[in-house]
Order: structure tokens, then sequence, then C-alpha cells
């Protein structure tokens, strides 16, 4: 965490509101202006300015998805891993808007992809939000697929939750630990309450537990609704694998997760790399 610099805070005391504890150059980068926050800089303003809630520049042209002014910023001095009061960074501010180019720009720069505080993962952000785009360049600077928070849970439960179907497929297709949930919530527990059978078939084929339990003692199938496509589902697979799914998740087991994409190199059929990768 990186601490401000002293006398760096902006405050303007005859305004309550947020976007008045603002400077000019906030406002600047918040909108887009880069002309303007590129004459701010050249007359001196400093790119480290503060609000009360330790807001930063920064922050504000990530939030807004502003990958232009983002970059300037930077150039000039902009620190990438200051934290908000809410323990916010500006890679955070960037996955929450879903901006990749802001993404790449803060990791190409020293940004920290693994959250410092439990209360601001950019994974766990993007998941939640399903931009699927976002987490490439995440995991590929180090941050943690498997990453587990008490309160949400790991990135796949948390897509999986909010019924992000490509998002839920992009981690799997990373590796992401398809029975780690939150607490003993799987994710196919968050998948069963929902009425999205594409999501649960995600899960199944990827070796989700159907007969996992959750702290209520519940599995999946107690937690579809009576009559639904995804109680059917469930149903049908309350039975063993077929030996083709067996050895597809043995041989991915086997892999590990960090050999995953050598699949598409290996000497066998096209056919095979296709079923192995689940396309």
């Amino acid at each position: 965490m990186e601490a401000p610099e002293v006398g760096s805070y902006f405050s303007n005391s005859f305004f309550g509101d947020e976007s008045s504890d603002w400077s000019p150059v906030h406002d600047a980068a918040s909108h887009g202006r880069l002309l303007a926050l590129r004459k701010l800089i050249g007359q001196g303003c400093s790119v480290n300015l503060l609000t009360l809630d330790k807001i930063s520049p920064l922050h504000a042209a990530c939030q807004s998805g502003h990958a232009a002014c983002a970059k300037l910023l930077i150039e000039n001095g902009a620190k990438v891993n200051t934290t908000s009061i809410d323990w916010n960074t500006p890679l955070y501010n960037a996955c929450v808007s879903g901006s990749a180019t802001c993404i790449s720009v803060l990791l190409e720069n020293g940004a920290t992809a693994q959250a410092e505080s439990e209360l601001a993962s950019p994974l766990h952000a993007v998941a939640q939000k399903g931009h699927t785009a976002c987490i490439d360049p995440l995991t590929q600077h180090g941050a943690d697929i498997d990453y587990n928070i008490k309160h949400l849970g790991t990135p796949l439960y948390a897509a999986s939750a909010k019924q992000h179907l490509e998002t839920t497929r992009k981690l799997l297709e990373l590796g992401a630990n398809v029975n780690t949930g939150k607490e003993q919530d799987t994710p196919l527990h968050a998948a069963a309450r929902s009425f999205n059978s594409d999501l649960v078939q995600l899960l199944l084929d990827h070796g989700a537990n159907v007969r996992a339990r959750n702290a209520e003692g519940k599995c999946p199938l107690e937690l579809a609704a009576p009559g639904s496509d995804v109680r059917r589902l469930l149903l049908q697979r309350e039975g063993p694998l077929t030996l083709m799914k067996l050895c597809r998740l043995s041989i991915r087991k086997h892999l590990g997760r960090s050999r995953l994409k050598e699949i598409s190199r290996l000497d066998i059929p096209s056919e095979l790399k296709c079923f192995l990768m689940y396309r």
C-alpha cells in the first residue's frame, strides 16, 4: 500500500458532496478530458491529489474507463497501487468498470493484480460483473483464480451466483476449481438456485459434485425449483460420469492449471484437443 504524499489532499470546504471534493485534475480524469488533463499537469498540478476519501485522479479515470487519461497520469508519476478509504485501487475500479484497456495499462505499469484486501479483489469484481475479457490480463499477472474470500467465496462462485455463463466458462477453462465456492456452498449450489440450465450443464461437464452438501446439509438437487429444467438435469446426472468425461477430467487434472494451454500443442488429433478444452 502506498502512503499519500504530505499535503496531497484536496478538499472544498464549501460543499459536502463527493464531486465538489474533487480537484480539477479529478474532474478532467473522470470525464476523459485528455487535453484539459494534459494542460493541468503542464501547469504543475499534482497527479496524486487525494480527496478526503483518498480517491486519486487515477482512481477517477479508471472508474470511468478512460485509458488514455490513466496512461497520461501514470506517465506523469501517478501511483498505480494507491488505495482509497474503501481499499479500492485504480485496478479494482477498472475491473468494476470493465475496461480491459485500463486494466492492461495499469498492469503494464506495476499494478498489483492480487488483492491486498479482501474488500476489493479485482478478479472478484470482474467475476461479479461478468467482464469476461478482463480475466486473462489479471491471471497472467498473478491473480489467484481460486482466491477465496469469506463473504464472496471464489471468483467462480461469484460468477455462478450472478449467472454469468461466459465468465464462468472462462474461469473453468483457466483451471478454476469447480467444487470450491463460498464456505461449503459450491458453484453448483449457487447455479442450482437459478433457472439457468446452461450454467448447471457447464459446471457438471467440468466435474461439479452433484452430491456435495452445503452448511445446511443440502445438495444442489434439493435447491433446484420443482419441475424446473435445472432439477431434471441434476436428476439425470445423479449417476456416474461416462468414461470419456472421466478421462477428460483425469487428463486435465494431471496437466495441472499452469499447463492447460499446452493441450493445443499436443501431438493428438484436433478433435481430441477440442474435447479436452471443452470446445
